[in-house]
Parts: structure tokens; sequence; C-alpha cells
């Protein structure tokens, strides 16, 4: 009998919808729940009856009985947490965005090798119902040879926590570079990006990114297809969208371009409306149900979710990818070094906006890794 992967969660903003999913999948044990505010996780923690409270998450991580951890604290945090339960023999889920800088990004491949533990980065929109039909429809060769692809996110962040405000644009990115890496198949290799638009002076000041709208264009590695992103934060009158189009010779998939106006599957010059189905039989009977509800509902909500229409259905795909990775013994489907390229595309696409539009190459995190291994070895 496989033993149950014991698991905690630290960040019960957003992640408190990960809690029932956990607690019902037939692999893992939720164990422990973490939270810096005392009351809420003690309110959360009675609530869905888990039994160890951590209010420090250095104590969290130096538990022996804790196999895995599961990251939903604030962006500025992603790093350093990721690091320290990783180098205290931890398995790492974390949500979006992997960190903040290339050195960040850098150091979690690092830290991910080094531990021999598996790290993945929880990216909604690759376990979203409208992604996995796609990839059906790819996989069947609907789609026929893609030609192009293009991803978008515009959410407007006013309001938020106060590390949102004045973001740049391609620092929160992943919701629209994942799915056009993904089923392109290949990884980033240099990024265009250019600033349109400006955002007042009080936002401005907290990042030094003065820009509505950051737009990139992403070569991609071995490959001749190439990606179009465009994202927005602040200041930019549009609906929450995030979504994307796979251009193929035989048929067009295009993401509804506002909520409930349909997705649309273009065969030669002939555009339909599709219905996309739910993948609730990929999961395990216990979790299945979660793709359509969790924790948050009408009574109960949360902005992250809200917004998001549910994310696609994608929690329990994310957390029962992150659960069997590990009793599997393989890595993740999206590992450090994925990870690391999808993040570093918005990285250096504001890069590239902020020097007028200059091509900036993604590092190659993997190579790099081996090249500095190599070097030790000759020293």
């Amino acid at each position: 009998m496989t033993m149950k992967v014991r698991i905690a969660l630290a960040g019960l903003g957003f992640g408190a919808e990960f809690i029932p999913i956990y607690q019902a999948h037939p692999d893992a044990e939720l164990v422990a729940l973490c939270q810096r505010n005392e009351h809420s996780l003690t309110t959360i923690a009675d609530r869905f009856q888990v039994p160890r409270r951590f209010t420090s998450y250095d104590e969290l991580v130096a538990d022996p009985d804790i196999d895995a951890v599961h990251i939903n604290t604030p962006i500025p945090d992603h790093a350093a947490h990721t690091i320290a339960a990783l180098e205290a023999g931890k398995h790492v889920a974390c949500t979006v965005p992997m960190a903040t800088t290339l050195d960040e990004l850098r150091a979690i491949v690092a830290a991910a090798k080094a531990s021999g533990r598996n790290y993945m980065m929880m990216e909604t929109v690759v376990y979203s119902r409208e992604y996995l039909h796609v990839r059906s429809l790819v996989d069947d060769g609907t789609i026929g040879r893609i030609q192009f692809l293009r991803g978008w996110h515009f959410q407007e962040m006013a309001g938020w926590p106060g590390y949102w405000e004045g973001l740049p644009p391609m620092h929160y990115a992943t919701h629209a570079v994942s799915p056009v890496l993904a089923l392109a198949g290949a990884l980033a290799e240099s990024v265009v990006c250019h600033g349109s638009g400006r955002i007042s002076p009080e936002l401005t000041a907290h990042y030094g990114s003065p820009f509505a709208v950051e737009s990139a264009l992403i070569a991609l590695r071995n490959s001749n297809v190439s990606a179009e992103i465009a994202r927005s934060l602040f200041e930019t009158a549009h609906e929450y969208v995030e979504g994307f189009t796979v251009f193929g010779d035989r048929a067009t998939f295009e993401w509804e371009q506002t909520q409930d106006a349909g997705h649309v599957l273009h065969v030669g010059e002939k555009p339909r409306r599709v219905e996309v189905p739910d993948f609730a039989h990929l999961l395990p009977a216990e979790v299945a149900r979660f793709t359509t509800r969790g924790v948050y509902d009408e009574d109960n909500e949360h902005l992250s979710f809200v917004q998001g229409s549910g994310h696609g259905g994608s929690h329990p795909h994310l957390a029962h990818e992150f659960v069997r990775s590990i009793v599997e013994g393989r890595p993740a489907a999206i590992d450090a070094e994925v990870a690391a390229n999808w993040t570093a595309v918005g990285i250096c696409a504001h890069e590239s906006a902020m020097r007028g539009g200059e091509r900036v190459r993604i590092p190659d995190f993997a190579g790099e890794l081996a090249a500095g291994k190599q070097a030790e070895a000759v020293i």
C-alpha cells in the first residue's frame, strides 16, 4: 500500500480552495495549515478540522512529518519560501509566478536540483477545461499544423494588496504565456516587447513601470512558430479575461472575447461556436467534483476565484498532478526548469519594453546550471 503524501498549505486566501481537494484525494493527507494571522488560521483550520496550525513558516518547513508544502503566500515571498522548503527536504507546489527576478529563478532551479525533491508551479490555465480541450484538438489532428499562437490576460488590479500597485504587466504574465508555450511544446528563446499607454504617476512610482499595457512577441527554441502575448493590470478598461488563440492550418480555436460570448472554432474560413466539455473524468472520483465547485461560492467569495471564473476547473487537476508526481517518483509536469522559462518570459519582456523594444534572450536555466557544475568540477 502506497503511503499518502503529507501536505501542508501555506497561505489561506486563495489557498483555502485546495483544502478540501487534498483532504479528499486518495493519495494525499492534508496535515497542516500556515497563516500569519492566527485568528484567520484558527477559523479555517477549525472549519476543516486540520490538526496542525502554524503562524511561522520557518516552523512549518522544519516539521519532519510534512512531506510537501503548497505555497499560496504573497508574490514577493515565493522565492524565499520555495527555497526554504526545498532545502528542508520538502516537495514544493507554488502558485504563480515562480519568482520576481532572474536570479531568484536560477536559485530555485538550483535548489530543486540539489534537493532531489519535486517542484511544480501551479499554473491554472494549462489545466483549465479550455486548455485541455484544445490540447485534445491538437493531439487528434483537428487543429493541424500550428502556425501561430496568441495569449492575453486583461485584469484590473485596483484594490488588491499593496504589492500589486503599479506592478509591471508582464511580471504577472504566466496565464498568457503558459498556454501558448505548452501548446507549442517548446520553451521560449527570446522576446521583444513594447509598452503602450501610461498609468498614473502614483502607480508608476512603485516599480518605475509607466506602461498600461505590454505586448510581446516570443521566439521559441527549435521551432518555426512564434507567439504573441498581451497583458494589462491598471487603468485599461476591459472585462477580466485570460485566454488564448491557436492558429492551425486546418482549424483555429479562439477563446471567447468576453464572458459567455462563446468559444469559436474556425474550420477553414467557417467559424462556429463550440461548447467546451469538462474534464473531470481525468481525475480520481474522490476529487472529480471539484472541477465545478469548491470552497468559494456565492456566500464565501475570493476575488481571485471570482474574477477567474473558477479558473476553468483547474484546481483538482493541479493538486492531482502534484501529488501523483511525488507518488510516481517523476518530475511534475510544470517542473522548475519549465516554470523558470515561463516566468522569465514576463521578466525579460518587461526589460525589453523598458529598453524600447530591444530583443532580450531568455536564460537557459538548465544549461547554466550544468555549465556551473562542470566549472566546479574543473576547479
